[in-house]
């Protein structure tokens, strides 16, 4: 996709959407990379379910640490690896107690250094709370990418360097989120709603005129 093609593509996103962001619901930078933690192989609606009740009686690192493991688990027993979660949270609320004041690092490395926190964690906490222009490639944008011709990569990281290099500079902030919600909503992984896409005429999807016609 060439560089005049990705410029209209993300503006007609941004027309779209001129504010997005992600659907996890948190108040603070510290609740938002919990919740973070929490949706690795879990749906948003299930995260924002449990962290509702959990944030309301425990919003702090302090708090959070103090319910323990087995407590801490039964707040979020719904969410799918729940027991393995709760360690890690846990043991990250402990780390940010002892290395950072509580306070949620601003650095990559840091951030990659507390249980639970990989690569992708780390890109949406630096994008979401902290304003960076990173790009978290999860699922949606991993098809989204590939199936656009707009960042095509056999890997996530490949398509993260990928899209680094194909966003516009002034569209790269939000990105991340245009993508996933495009890929939740609309560029769906079995039924691509084609008839709908607001970018459906600078997708290189190959299969994109037969998705609408069906629907049509």
């Amino acid at each position: 996709m060439n560089a005049a093609r990705r410029t209209a593509l993300f503006e007609r996103l941004k027309a779209a959407n001129p504010a997005p962001t992600t659907e996890l619901e948190y108040a603070t930078p510290f609740q938002l990379l919990i919740a973070v933690i929490l949706s690795a192989q879990a749906t948003d609606k299930s995260v924002n379910v449990a962290t509702r009740r959990l944030f309301a009686d425990a919003p702090t690192p302090q708090a959070i640490l103090a319910l323990g493991e087995e407590k801490l688990a039964e707040y979020i027993s719904r969410i799918g690896l729940y027991r393995t979660k709760s360690k890690n949270v846990i043991a990250t609320c402990r780390l940010l107690l002892e290395r950072h004041g509580g306070e949620v690092p601003h650095e990559r490395a840091a951030l990659e250094a507390l249980p639970g926190v990989g690569r992708k964690t780390a890109n949406v906490v630096l994008n979401t709370a902290f304003g960076e222009p990173t790009i978290a490639v999860n699922t949606h944008i991993f098809r989204v990418a590939n199936r656009t011709g707009l960042a095509p990569g056999k890997t996530p990281l490949a398509v993260e360097l990928g899209l680094l290099k194909a966003v516009p500079p002034v569209y790269r902030k939000d990105a991340h989120h245009w993508l996933i919600l495009h890929g939740r909503y609309v560029c769906k992984a079995r039924k691509p709603e084609c008839w709908r896409c607001v970018i459906a005429e600078y997708c290189e999807f190959p299969h994109k005129n037969a998705a609408a016609s069906v629907a049509a």
